[in-house]
């Protein structure tokens, strides 16, 4: 008789049986179906249900664990926001769950199609961590074709056609060969392969397919928002980038608009090119210089002298004759290691075919945009707009004091009331001016040179052009620059050498005329001998301006009539015959102070005269004939050296001929 307490022993062992891991052997399980008095194919029976139970249970609480571990990763999802921790976790979890030796995550590249290892555990060796699989190869590729899960209880086995040599080394260095994957699918598309394997072979239940399945597509899920938040990334720097263009292009259009008004503001105020540099350099940030033509400056936002010449570099120059030819602001190419030198970019100043400058400006602290770019060369449009009615202003002036000058020079006695009248309107007093200049220039740079000195002279004098000369009459009480300074800034101006002639003070207005008619003379003389680059006074050559008014032809003709058969002949025999016509010419036609002066014995002196007689005729020492020869030596003395430099060359001649005697 089994008693009660054995009873609930029984019924203890068989519950233990059915929850606990480790259940009761068989023999503990037939010792308490003995003492319930259960027969013996009773007891085979109450066996097998518990074993079945048994199975049930451990079964209910692996999938209870696996839930929990998808609940724990699906709060993951929600709260963790870095994708490659969240990766890490799912790999490790499934790992974990699946009880398996090697757990790994490959991410398929959508262009080449390529399977790379991203993420793993349990793996010991560096070519598997960083293994890639070629497109349609190896059990990878399948699952990704198929997009449904694949397993192999023996890699060994895998059909052969799908083997990759990379792959089989990196399976055996981890002695992997039991495998199992699942795709991690985003609608129609593959994104990687979620895998599990075993050092030993291995069955894989569906169950396990499942819950490897379910943590694939949370990987997915982690993919996708890492995909996600990469686009919203890379829309928000766009969106950043965009903004930022935004903003520069209103600042820009901003400038634009401040240095538009400005310049129309210093246009009507009558500001010109000056107030412009400054206007566009404040804007811009940056020195702007504004040259002419000529590479001369014109005007400087950092102060540099007007009239100083800016020396162009080749790149410069070539970033102008672009400007000029599209009418658009030119870049200047950077050079590397000048960075001290650098322009930054250029406009040309144009008016039509006929270029007027250009705007040349410096580095600043941004780059130029293309509204900064359109400004300048409005900027440059307005200069040539300032440019051409400067130069209109200019030009009105210079024709009106042009006329004035020849009026003064030539009808004062007659219309001496009106003259005065208009001069005081260039604020001049006639009656004040006392001295004429004549300047030889170059036909095509007159007007240029006449703007100068209206500039120069303005309150001081008039300027005009008057029979091919470029004319000033000036007060010499009231003028800072002589002569000499008014010739070399008109020659560094107009890049031509420049005769220059003063005549001698007038007492009256009335006077000036015949002053200006002897400058005038003068300066022809000079330019006849080819005499040009000098200033000279008119009482200097008086009487040889008084003597010819000729042109260079008929004054050459006059010297190679009279003494070019002496010239020739020395030429030819190697003599020095015309020095000792310069010495006899300057010693009164004296042989002995002419010998005196060459240092020569009186015989030597009389053979060289013989000489000159036999060249030029016997009667060559009369007094009309020696007259026009004395003026034919001292007029080329002139054309070989002027002032002094003829009688030094004379003395030179006759120091070499005296160095040869013996040679008539």
């Amino acid at each position: 008789m089994v008693d009660e307490s054995s009873k609930l022993q029984a019924v203890d062992t068989i519950v233990s049986a059915v929850i606990d891991d480790v259940g009761a052997g068989p023999r503990e399980l037939a010792g308490a179906f003995e003492r319930l008095g259960l027969g013996e194919d009773e007891a085979d029976r109450a066996a097998d249900l518990v074993h079945r139970a048994h199975g049930e249970s451990v079964r209910l609480r692996r999938r209870e664990h696996e839930i929990a571990a998808l609940f724990s990763s699906a709060r993951e999802l929600a709260e963790v926001r870095d994708a490659d921790l969240l990766l890490d976790r799912l790999v490790n979890r499934a790992h974990e769950i699946m009880g398996c030796d090697v757990t790994y995550l490959s991410v398929l590249d959508p262009e080449t199609r390529e399977l790379r290892v991203r993420t793993t555990i349990g793996a010991v060796s560096p070519e598997f961590q960083h293994l890639l699989v070629p497109a349609g190869r190896g059990l990878v590729s399948e699952i990704v074709e198929s997009r449904t899960a694949r397993w192999v209880g023996r890699y060994g086995s895998y059909p052969p056609q799908r083997h990759e040599p990379t792959v089989d080394r990196a399976v055996e260095a981890e002695g992997l060969v039991s495998l199992l994957g699942v795709p991690m699918l985003t609608g129609d598309d593959v994104l990687g392969v979620l895998f599990v394997a075993t050092r030993r072979e291995s069955v894989f239940t569906p169950e396990q397919i499942s819950v490897l399945s379910a943590l694939a597509d949370h990987a997915s899920v982690v993919l996708q928002t890492a995909d996600m938040l990469r686009h919203l990334r890379r829309s928000e720097d766009e969106a950043r980038r965009a903004l930022g263009r935004l903003t520069e292009h209103l600042a820009e259009r901003d400038r634009a608009n401040t240095v538009h008004q400005e310049l129309v503001q210093a246009v009507l105020r009558g500001g010109g090119v000056g107030q412009i540099a400054k206007t566009l350099a404040a804007a811009l940030s940056r020195t702007v210089t504004i040259v002419d033509a000529d590479a001369r400056v014109v005007a400087d936002s950092a102060g540099t002298a007007a009239n100083t010449t800016v020396a162009l570099d080749r790149e410069t120059a070539a970033a102008i004759e672009r400007s000029r030819s599209s009418g658009l602001c030119a870049i200047v190419p950077g050079r590397p290691g000048r960075a001290g030198d650098a322009v930054a970019a250029v406009a040309a100043v144009t008016a039509g075919a006929e270029a007027l400058g250009a705007l040349i400006l410096g580095p600043g602290d941004f780059e130029l945009g293309p509204v900064d770019r359109r400004t300048v060369e409005r900027a440059a449009q307005v200069c040539a707009l300032v440019e051409l009615q400067l130069k209109a202003v200019a030009d009105t002036e210079r024709r009106l004091q042009s006329g004035l000058v020849a009026d003064i020079l030539e009808a004062w006695r007659e219309r001496g009331d009106d003259i005065a009248r208009r001069a005081r309107s260039f604020d001049v007093v006639p009656a004040d001016l006392d001295t004429v200049h004549v300047f030889a220039v170059d036909g095509g740079a007159r007007a240029a040179a006449e703007r100068l000195l209206m500039r120069l002279l303005r309150g001081q004098g008039l300027v005009g052009e008057c029979r091919g000369y470029v004319t000033a009459i000036v007060d010499s009480t009231r003028t800072t620059m002589d002569a000499g300074t008014l010739r070399e800034r008109i020659a560094q101006h107009t890049a031509h050498p420049v005769l220059g002639v003063t005549a001698a003070p007038a007492s009256s207005p009335a006077e000036l005329g015949g002053r200006f008619t002897l400058a005038a003379r003068t300066a022809r003389l000079l330019e006849a001998i080819g005499v040009t680059g000098r200033s000279v006074s008119t009482d200097e050559y008086l009487p040889y301006a008084s003597v010819f008014d000729a042109d260079a032809a008929t004054l050459t003709a006059f010297l190679d009539a009279t003494i070019g058969a002496v010239r020739a002949y020395d030429d030819e025999k190697g003599t020095e015959l015309l020095a000792t016509l310069r010495a006899f010419v300057r010693c009164n036609a004296s042989p002995t102070k002419t010998a005196r002066l060459l240092r020569f014995h009186t015989n030597t002196v009389l053979q060289r005269l013989e000489r000159i007689a036999t060249i030029l005729g016997a009667d060559w020492r009369d007094d009309e004939r020696l007259f026009r020869i004395s003026l034919a030596v001292r007029l080329d003395e002139l054309a070989h050296g002027l002032a002094g430099a003829g009688a030094g060359a004379g003395a030179g001649a006759a120091v070499s001929a005296g160095g040869r005697a013996n040679h008539p």
